[in-house]
């Protein structure tokens, strides 16, 4: 087999992907510390054509180097809004018919594998700070909370690692 070229991917241009139908998935970064973090979510959430990414409470916004390093350009492509607030966010995205889903370990918390998302539906899934994680008002005001099964002898995976996984298991149950 051959590696493939990068002009042999037929990739979409930034005017195309901002132009073309999304996935009905929203991200939300709650209290993300680290640029690297935000810039590989931003560039996961290119590759599945995410609707929007909510930056909140003290996760930075670009232009900054630091999340263009990992971003590799799709600040640009990928649509994004700050808000102080995650609480309030959510509730308003909950006013607006989206299903909210914190990624955390809590009591009572879906599986990923067992999520089963509804075709149709607009769902925003929410991402927490690197020790402390979602905050647990967000938590209890979420509609789902979802928990990535592990094995192993550590409880936790890094917050960009956490979006990869996630986000790629629901565009596949959304989308394909």
């Amino acid at each position: 087999m051959r590696k493939l070229k990068n002009s042999e991917l037929n990739r979409l241009s930034v005017d195309e992907f901002k132009s073309s139908q999304k996935t009905r998935l929203i991200v939300i970064l709650d209290n993300i510390r680290s640029l690297n973090n935000i810039g590989s979510v931003f560039r996961t959430s290119d590759a599945f054509l995410i609707e929007k990414i909510y930056l909140c409470g003290i996760t930075a916004k670009p232009p900054h180097k630091d999340i263009h390093r990992t971003a590799l350009g799709s600040t640009d492509s990928v649509a994004w809004e700050y808000r102080e607030d995650t609480l309030q966010l959510v509730k308003e995205l909950q006013e607006n018919n989206v299903n909210v889903a914190s990624i955390e370990q809590a009591e009572n918390a879906v599986m990923l594998n067992k999520f089963n998302p509804q075709k149709g539906t607009t769902y925003a899934l929410v991402f927490g700070n690197e020790v402390k994680g979602v905050q647990q008002e967000v938590v209890s005001a979420s509609d789902y909370v979802i928990e990535i099964p592990q094995f192993g002898t550590k409880h936790s995976l890094n917050i960009s690692v956490s979006a990869g996984v996630v986000i790629w298991d629901v565009f596949s149950k959304l989308a394909l």
